[in-house]
């Protein structure tokens, strides 16, 4: 207890004034020099070029428009029970929890690389019953053996004199900003999944309903077959072939009741909870949700801002350069400015005057640039190239899959409209023939050839229909909207700009922000 003691009042009695004069020099020399590249986009990026900052290609305007993706895009269906899918998928999404633990993560470690550099210390107690060396002190008499004390407390300030730090905290702050991209694409692509899992249901439910429809149709078909063979007006070959239309029509039965039961599993593990558990609502749809107005998608500048794959990209091509910044500044000396104090002697003397000591002064620690510092710096510069190239693949794969499912969209909705009209005229003609045939004006092979043409039609269409609404998911996806909902930006915002300012001053650890700083779109 007497150690602990002499210990915490040690403290005051250091001289740690002479270090007060050689704080405003830390500060100054604290941001004189920040070597390698500052952070801008490059120049020769793909996203600064004209095919990325003009009008999308694909785009039918009769069915899409150029306002801009609204945030809560599911929305535009007008479907409460979808809505109330989408937020069930939000709170409780495996995916969505694995982006939240890497973004705490990925924060965490931006924490450490703020938490570098500046003021250090440590305090120290030894004891220990020993005998010294004589000799090391020139005496060639033995020394008694002896209870020796040391106890004291040291204080350094590391001044970043070339960056090193700062650089690596850049780089930190570009990687969270990189994991946060990531986690806003996963929250896309979760509530694209559970649409296209409400989609599908609904569709496989609205197919099977024709296909039992169509069953009933055809079995009355041959009901009248019967009875007109019965009365002596028809043949058995006629009721045969009506009966195989039933059994065919009947064995695509399970086909639509294994679709629309896959697309319940998958809606559930969305949501994480069983199929049993899915709202009754969910079960019940028979019927394609619908949009009714042409489809907001933007233009192409617009698009890259508010992808969240082409953010990340773009913000890991940021972490990139900064560690160019810190492989250089590995090259240059560490230099700190350091005190320390304390009390060393007998145990018995501490903490009487000749046993204290003290000293202050500068600490430099220089690595000489050899085994492989420098090709450190050239593997950094290499992994730069390696980013941008990857951030200008994003930015391609991102315009030919909106552009590619504007093609898609518009060519199945043509053809959909086309299965309408001929729908129109099946119905048409099946009525017609099959009135005809119970006058015994036509056959039974032209009404049965009616009716299977009838039938085609309807299950054509229904599945047209289908493949439309799909394609409409699939192009929000493309798009990239939804990531402001549940995340980190405020809904309605639009996506930072794919620019940097100059490297600013050290980022707090309750900001986050990255030194490549980038500014808002208008």
């Amino acid at each position: 207890m007497k150690f602990v003691r002499t210990l915490s009042a040690l403290a005051p009695r250091l001289p740690l004034l002479p270090l007060l004069p050689l704080l405003p020099l830390t500060v100054a020399l604290n941001g004189c020099i920040n070597v390698g590249p500052n952070y801008t986009l490059p120049k020769q990026a793909l996203v600064n070029a004209p095919l990325a900052n003009g009008a999308l290609e694909g785009a039918d305007p009769m069915l899409t428009s150029t306002l801009n993706l609204p945030t809560v895009w599911w929305k535009l269906y007008d479907d409460p029970v979808l809505n109330g899918l989408v937020d069930q998928a939000l709170k409780s999404n495996t995916d969505l929890r694995v982006a939240t633990a890497n973004l705490a993560r990925s924060r965490e470690a931006l924490g450490i690389a703020q938490a570098q550099g500046g003021f250090s210390g440590n305090a120290s107690v030894a004891i220990q019953r020993a005998q010294e060396s004589a000799e090391q002190y020139l005496l060639f008499e033995k020394l008694p053996v002896a209870n020796l004390g040391d106890m004291g407390i040291n204080v350094s300030y590391e001044i970043d004199l070339f960056g090193k730090l700062r650089r690596g905290v850049e780089a930190a702050a570009a990687d969270t900003e990189a994991v946060e991209a990531a986690g806003d694409l996963a929250r896309i692509t979760v509530v694209a999944d559970v649409v296209r899992s409400y989609v599908e249901q609904c569709s496989a439910a609205e197919e099977l309903r024709i296909a039992q429809q169509s069953l009933a149709l055809q079995k009355e078909r041959v009901d009248v077959s019967r009875r007109l063979r019965d009365a002596g007006r028809g043949n058995q070959t006629a009721v045969t072939s009506g009966q195989t239309q039933v059994e065919t029509l009947t064995a695509d039965i399970p086909r639509y009741t294994a679709r629309r039961k896959i697309a319940q599993y998958r809606l559930a593990m969305l949501l994480a909870q069983a199929p049993s558990q899915l709202p009754p609502a969910v079960l019940a749809c028979d019927r394609l949700p619908q949009i009714h107005q042409p489809i907001p998608i933007g233009d192409g500048a617009g698009l890259l801002r508010r992808r969240p794959d082409v953010h990340e990209a773009e913000r890991q091509l940021a972490a990139s350069t900064a560690r160019i910044g810190v492989a250089t500044g590995a090259l240059y000396p560490s230099i700190s400015i350091g005190a320390s104090a304390g009390f060393t002697g007998i145990l018995e003397d501490i903490p009487t005057s000749p046993t204290a000591r003290w000293a202050f002064g500068p600490l430099i620690s220089w690595t000489f640039p050899a085994n492989g510092a420098r090709q450190r710096v050239h593997e950094a510069e290499a992994s730069s190239q390696v980013a941008l190239a990857k951030f200008d693949g994003v930015v391609l794969t991102a315009l030919r899959e909106t552009e590619t499912n504007l093609a898609t969209y518009a060519s199945d909705y043509a053809r959909a409209e086309s299965l309408r009209a001929a729908l129109k005229s099946a119905t048409q003609s099946a009525d017609e023939t099959h009135r005809l045939y119970r006058a015994g004006r036509e056959s039974f092979i032209s009404d049965l050839d009616a009716t299977r043409t009838l039938t085609a039609a309807k299950s054509q269409l229904a599945a047209a229909e289908g493949q439309v609404a799909i394609d409409q998911v699939n192009l929000f996806l493309s798009l990239g909207g939804g990531w402001e909902v549940g995340g980190q930006s405020t809904p309605g915002e639009t996506r930072p700009q794919l620019k940097a300012t100059p490297v600013a001053a050290k980022p707090s650890a309750k900001s986050g922000a990255s030194t490549a700083a980038t500014a808002k779109a208008p």
